[in-house]
């Protein structure tokens, strides 16, 4: 799994129609772009898919549509996370993990566990998982960090942890994780931002959102960067780092949504609570998307 889940993966999006049922046809044409573009792995049913607001039909019908149409040329990490962990492990033990690579589980958000309250929950998930687990680290969404000690702890405990999603922007906590985790556990960066610092400490590559729409110049990145040619990876991201910050300005999935859709993938929808980009933040895209 180390050599499978180094690189670009892509947090892919999930396009609705506008009554907001799943875009099947627009899902074709966004994941024929992504592999086409050279994506190393796929990453379905994340933050960037809006998993929070599928059901758990909408839930498979979608991995069996990616498993089926992709033909499983490439690994696929599905998100399988919550703030129940017997919630969670209901739904581990009902999902059929059949050409299924891995789990990307969040934090627990809300309930702000206690280190010892998190690695509970993910002791207890991987004695259930029958895949590897991902853990996902995000205080920004969920309130809660997974400190450098829990995640060494997790590391070190259980051969089916094998990485973390490190979104936390902290890159202290990041050093202490790479300078003591086992040789074959994976720093991943989750901030298209931060991918090159976070490789040039150790960090196996990216998941992106950003690679959805432009998937060859973020494998360009990540090839670079693990072939330790800084200087080229920081060429190529350069060109994208105001859009990067555009593409978070009104929130995520908004803003690779509207990017997206002004490249005719998908249409400019998503599922309340969410909502589009103000419209001068679309307009601030459009004028970027001309410069990129």
């Amino acid at each position: 799994m180390k050599d499978r889940l180094s690189g670009l993966g892509v947090a892919l999006v999930t396009p609705f129609r506008q009554d907001a049922s799943i875009d099947f046809p627009a899902l074709t044409k966004l994941l024929d772009h992504v592999v086409e573009g050279g994506v190393n792995y796929l990453v379905i049913l994340g933050t960037t898919g809006e998993s929070v607001t599928l059901n758990q039909d909408e839930k498979m019908a979608v991995v069996n549509f990616v498993i089926e149409h992709t033909d499983h040329k490439l690994p696929i990490i599905v998100g399988i996370g919550g703030n129940n962990t017997h919630h969670v492990i209901d739904q581990i033990r009902s999902f059929h993990f059949d050409n299924i690579d891995g789990i990307l589980s969040v934090a627990p958000y809300y309930n702000k566990p206690t280190a010892k309250g998190l690695y509970e929950h993910y002791r207890t998930l991987a004695a259930t998982a029958p895949v590897p687990i991902i853990l996902y680290n995000v205080p920004g969404r969920t309130g809660v960090n997974i400190t450098a000690e829990t995640t060494l702890e997790l590391a070190h405990a259980f051969d089916n942890i094998i990485a973390i999603k490190e979104a936390s922007g902290n890159l202290n906590q990041i050093i202490r994780i790479a300078k003591d985790k086992p040789e074959d556990f994976l720093i991943i960066s989750g901030d298209d931002a931060l991918t090159i610092p976070i490789m040039s400490v150790g960090g196996a590559g990216v998941i992106s959102v950003a690679a959805n729409a432009w998937p060859a110049a973020f494998r360009q990145i990540t090839d670079a960067a693990l072939a330790g040619n800084f200087q080229k990876a920081a060429s190529v991201h350069y060109c994208f780092a105001t859009m990067i910050d555009l593409l978070f300005a009104d929130g995520n999935p908004g803003g690779i949504k509207a990017v997206l859709s002004e490249m005719g993938l998908i249409k400019n929808y998503l599922r309340l609570p969410l909502v589009p980009v103000r419209e001068d933040v679309r307009k601030r895209i459009r004028e970027e998307m001309r410069k990129i």
